[in-house]
């Protein structure tokens, strides 16, 4: 008789791409946390090692404590905010994400966001839809080339949106936890002298505690009524409630947002505006990147079993 191999267990607390799960399915036996009964779950707990999320997720430390051999979490994503990595690290639970393949994409929407927000790209398309160029020409908009560019982390994310903000012969400045030896753009200490020299300010920092309304109502009233603020990096980074006030009265120009503070909740008053163009957290939702993310999810898993060094652990 032919031995049959037991495929190892593994828990998947979030959605991950059906590509993914297919491969992930082929090669372990997943369970799914959601749909499982309490009285299962804590039936098996102790037999999950590798649990799968994703970077909008949350893995508290009392999730973790439900999960007695609990010894690597995969994220789907760059961003692992949602992950108590201090709790992990007290268990020496590693924890891996999926950097640098979703730089291109997500700069990418940066840069559409803010031609699409500057230019009222979607309020003007609204506008020939309604019938309203039949009446008279669409209002004029703001120019991008040759603007001031703030940059809120100078990290991968950041400085690829620098080099292709250059290309629109935009003056580039940023704001890090220090000036960068390698970098030739003006460094700002603080944020809100950034804002002050900014015309776009775009957010790339990581989320979490740390971060949490770092862009609040004075940055918005240092940007300005001309000012345009782009968000690809995480909701809580800016005062959601703080951004609306100055959107309703006309201190802050406009705003080009890829996340937001409650997904996939986003607020009315965000809605039906000219100057804000809104998207659905899709910043590195293109087919060729979030393949290589599922192949760096796979990798990292497929390492972990093997007893081989982890792909891409996140920085410690």
């Amino acid at each position: 008789m032919k031995n049959i191999a037991v495929k190892q267990k593994v828990l998947k607390q979030a959605s991950l791409p059906d590509q993914l799960n297919a491969q992930l399915n082929e090669l372990y036996d997943v369970y799914e946390y959601h749909d499982m009964a309490a009285e299962e779950f804590d039936r098996l707990a102790a037999e999950f090692r590798v649990v799968l999320t994703n970077g909008e997720a949350v893995v508290s430390r009392e999730f973790m404590a439900r999960l007695p051999n609990l010894e690597l979490i995969s994220d789907f994503g760059v961003g692992y905010d949602g992950i108590d990595v201090a709790a992990a690290k007290e268990r020496e639970i590693a924890v891996t994400h999926t950097p640098g393949v979703l730089t291109d994409d997500v700069a990418d929407l940066a840069m559409g966001l803010m031609l699409a927000t500057s230019r009222q790209i979607p309020g003007a398309q609204r506008f020939i839809e309604q019938g309203a160029w039949l009446k008279g020409s669409y209002p004029w908009t703001r120019k991008v080339s040759g603007a001031r560019l703030g940059i809120i982390g100078m990290g991968r994310i950041g400085r690829t949106i620098a080099k292709r903000a250059a290309a629109f012969d935009m003056s580039i400045a940023y704001t890090d936890r220090a000036a960068l030896a390698d970098m030739d753009y003006t460094f700002h200490a603080t944020l809100l002298s950034l804002a002050e020299a900014s015309d776009f300010l775009v957010v790339c920092t990581n989320g979490g505690a740390e971060t949490r309304s770092l862009v609040n109502r004075e940055v918005l009233n240092a940007l300005g009524a001309e000012g345009i603020l782009i968000n690809i990096s995480r909701g809580s980074v800016v005062d959601e409630r703080a951004l609306i006030e100055a959107i309703e009265e006309g201190t802050l120009g406009g705003a080009g947002l890829d996340v937001f503070t409650d997904e996939p909740q986003v607020p009315q008053a965000l809605l039906h505006r000219e100057n804000v163009v809104i998207t659905p957290h899709m910043a590195s939702a293109t087919w060729a990147t979030r393949k290589e993310m599922s192949r760096l999810v796979l990798e990292n898993v497929n390492a972990y079993f093997a007893g081989e060094p982890l792909v891409t652990p996140i920085p410690q």
